[in-house]
């Protein structure tokens, strides 16, 4: 006797809405019977039972809001950053348990890092610092977003490499979930372009940064491309004619 076998997945012929997630419709004014009838579930009277009777949000009834109570101090710069940090000797010490291995195939991000639990989360970037050098000795590469002149010092007599890749919200959340099949972004700020355009941060469309990594496996010809567009400002000469 032939057994039918079941297949698991998601196909045309199972494809449903996900339990409780359709709710029908809130009929009101409908009848007594409906629970819904005659007010329609806005009550008898009063400024919200009326017909664009809206109040808008902030308002307490003439009193004086508690929006205008509390006093303003200083302002919220929008293009803030939040590093994660992370130190040497932590990392040294995760390298040590097993818990971080780092390769020129595969470098160390913040995939590897939030993944070992070496930090908890990535915010807007992780930075490296340069705490515990003196015990740090293992050669590795790092691709971060931020990294201390004492940590790229320490990273590089060692033997390894560290790049600082410029990373916005989408393309961090990319790296975190290991998604590779859409193109990062690029900087667009001048704060940022110049920024990561200097080999002393060790950006990763620096000239001279690419050049000192060679042809390693992790660096991208994107960045190549993207160094040579970024930093074509640097050559320009402006010829000004006096007037």
């Amino acid at each position: 006797m032939a057994t039918r076998i079941r297949v698991s997945g998601v196909s045309l012929a199972n494809l449903r809405p996900a339990p409780r997630s359709q709710h029908k419709q809130k009929r009101v004014g409908r009848g007594q019977g409906s629970g819904y009838g005659g007010t329609a579930g806005r009550g008898s009277n009063g400024q919200k039972s009326r017909s664009g009777g809206s109040i808008r949000p902030g308002f307490e009834g003439g009193q004086t809001p508690i929006t205008k109570l509390f006093p303003k101090r200083g302002f919220v710069n929008p293009n803030a950053k939040i590093w994660a940090p992370v130190n040497l000797d932590r990392i040294q010490h995760w390298i040590d348990q097993g818990r971080l291995s780092s390769s020129p195939d595969k470098p160390i991000t913040a995939r590897e890092l939030l993944l070992s639990g070496c930090i908890h989360d990535v915010h807007d970037g992780v930075k490296i610092l340069g705490d515990g050098a003196q015990h740090f000795k293992s050669p590795i590469y790092v691709v971060a977003s931020r990294a201390s002149s004492s940590a790229i010092k320490t990273i590089e007599d060692n033997g390894g490499k560290v790049v600082c890749k410029y990373y916005n919200e989408l393309a961090m959340r990319d790296c975190v979930k290991g998604r590779i099949g859409r193109v990062a972004a690029a900087p667009t700020r001048r704060e940022d372009i110049t920024w990561y355009s200097k080999h002393c941060n060790r950006g990763f469309i620096s000239p001279s940064t690419l050049r000192s990594l060679g042809d390693l496996a992790f660096v991208e010809e994107r960045w190549k491309l993207l160094s040579k567009e970024l930093t074509a400002w640097k050559k320009q000469e402006f010829k000004h004619e006096k007037i």
